[in-house]
């Protein structure tokens, strides 16, 4: 049957009368509670909301290459701490004198030595070499391997000496905005040795001049001062993913220092190891610049050409003005250099040449190394 709202009583349902006269106070304290509970639950919600904003502010979450570190006020200090001991100052000695001092690293080891990655220029013209560890212990260090133009050497000292080995990432993983931080020996390096500065990779396969070279380098804007060169790059889960070597410096530039691909780095570190010879193409020309006073533009002209050479089978002459190697224009002689130190032994390029004021092209194969170009 049907009951309306003022129906006392429905003989169908079942209800007494008495059972339906506290409807109203039912009513009443169910409303109440309805109230009561929405209040509790806005509380709670903005509660939650107040807690995991104030969460957000202490916490920096940042997506690195491994995707396995959480930045927070601790997270740099806990990557900080894995690559801490490997870092070395190096010390470099001319006679009794100490000339120069930089950065180095422990990146490897085997039953009987620590193998350290530094800058080729931190070790130039010494006598011999040192390196202290972050436990302030002094001790002799042998060069293994060096190469000028790739700006790498590695040296070697016991292996009871070393306090940690560095990890090495992998900088295909790496993406501009990603955390990197440096370790070093800034400027004096007895008051400022092991040093962290913090920054992003701001680019990765930048071309730049060294002033005698040129390097692809990453860039980073984490500070990098004199006496961090040859110290470690580090993303953010303090795995080594370049050696600091240059910045760049003036009134216009702030931020913008470089470091040697790890990659690179292992590349050459793993040949002076092992003894191999680094090998770098020849096409047999000696080479001067030109450059016009108006226009600023380098000219590259060949003023030798080696006989029976890979120019010379490819029919270079002295006087002719190099412009392209493979399609790919050259600024000057470091840049033709640095383009052809791309390619290997036994790769054919081509070579565009200016002559008597017309443009010819010619193939080269590449040989060892046997001169400068």
């Amino acid at each position: 049957s049907n009951i309306s709202l003022n129906d006392k009583f429905c003989t169908k349902c079942g209800f007494k009368q008495d059972e339906l006269k506290p409807k109203k106070q039912k009513k009443a304290k169910t409303g109440f509670t309805i109230v009561i509970t929405a209040i509790i639950t806005v509380i709670v919600v903005l509660a939650t909301f107040y807690l995991y904003d104030n969460y957000l502010k202490d916490k920096n979450i940042i997506k690195n290459s491994n995707k396995n570190v959480t930045v927070d006020d601790t997270g740099i200090a806990d990557a900080v701490e894995k690559v801490y001991d490997s870092v070395v100052v190096v010390q470099n000695f001319v006679g009794n004198e100490l000339y120069a001092s930089g950065s180095g690293f422990v990146f490897k080891t085997d039953d009987k030595y620590g193998y350290i990655l530094t800058n080729n220029h931190v070790v130039s013209r010494a006598s011999s070499l040192k390196v202290v560890f972050t436990d302030k212990k002094e001790v002799d260090a042998e060069l293994v391997g060096t190469d000028e133009y790739a700006d790498i050497a590695v040296l070697k000292t016991d292996k009871k000496n070393v306090k940690e080995v560095a990890i090495t990432g992998d900088n295909s993983k790496m993406r501009v905005g990603d955390t990197t931080f440096a370790v070093g020996a800034p400027l004096d390096s007895s008051k400022y040795s092991w040093s962290v500065t913090r920054g992003i990779l701001s680019g990765k396969d930048r071309t730049v001049s060294t002033g005698s070279s040129y390097m692809t380098v990453l860039q980073t804007d984490t500070p990098i001062n004199s006496g961090n060169s040859g110290g470690p790059l580090c993303n953010a889960n303090g795995e080594v993913i370049g050696i600091t070597n240059l910045k760049l410096a003036s009134d216009q530039i702030e931020g913008m220092g470089f470091a040697i691909p790890i990659e690179t780095a292992l590349n050459y570190a793993n040949k002076f190891i092992t003894g191999k010879e680094i090998k770098r193409p020849y096409i047999g020309v000696s080479i001067s610049e030109e450059s016009s006073f108006f226009t600023g533009a380098t000219k590259i002209i060949v003023t030798g050409v080696d006989k029976d050479s890979p120019a010379d089978k490819a029919g270079i002459k002295e006087g002719d003005v190099i412009t392209k190697i493979n399609s790919d224009p050259v600024e000057n002689a470091s840049h033709f250099r640095y383009k052809l130190y791309n390619y290997n032994v036994g790769d054919k390029v081509k070579l565009t040449v200016e002559r008597n004021g017309k443009e010819k092209t010619v193939e080269v194969t590449l040989k060892e190394n046997k001169s400068n170009t």
